[in-house]
């Protein structure tokens, strides 16, 4: 009877302990009303522009976004009020390469590929944020690339 109390209780305690570390449901609700989201190509890699409508700054933090088989941080624009921009480092630029180690000093190694906690088609983002200091994800939908 005692192993079967032990048995009982341990299982218990492992789903309890399982159950809290999974809570990564993607929300059904925008945390924000956002614009058309789109990309772009640049000499360093991928743009990944989120323009955002209206926000609750004080309850609601965009923190970052998979997006490629990548993940960054995002980060407001200076120049657009309401304007969400991640970098995406493909190595597609210019790189110097010497004999000489200290002239490739400057050389910027492309990102590493972190793999989304959902899987996303290619017009698809996922979208990490904090929302009364909880981390949620929201995927972003219709993603389009401009020139």
């Amino acid at each position: 009877m005692k192993n079967v109390l032990r048995l009982t209780a341990g299982i218990f305690m492992l789903v309890l302990f399982a159950s809290c570390g999974s809570n990564k449901d993607l929300q059904e609700r925008a945390p924000a009303q956002f614009n058309e989201v789109y990309y772009t190509y640049n000499s360093n890699g991928i743009q990944l522009y989120v323009p955002v409508a209206s926000i609750q700054d004080q309850r609601v933090s965009l923190d970052a976004v998979y997006f490629h088989g990548m993940k960054s941080p995002l980060k407001k624009s200076e120049e657009r009020a309401n304007l969400y921009v991640a970098n995406f480092r493909m190595g597609t630029g210019e790189m110097v390469m010497d004999a000489d180690p200290e002239k490739e000093y400057g050389n910027k190694p492309p990102q590493l590929k972190e793999e989304s906690p959902y899987a996303i088609d290619d017009d698809e983002a996922i979208l990490v944020f904090t929302q009364d200091e909880k981390t949620k994800y929201y995927k972003l939908t219709g993603i389009v690339e401009k020139e």
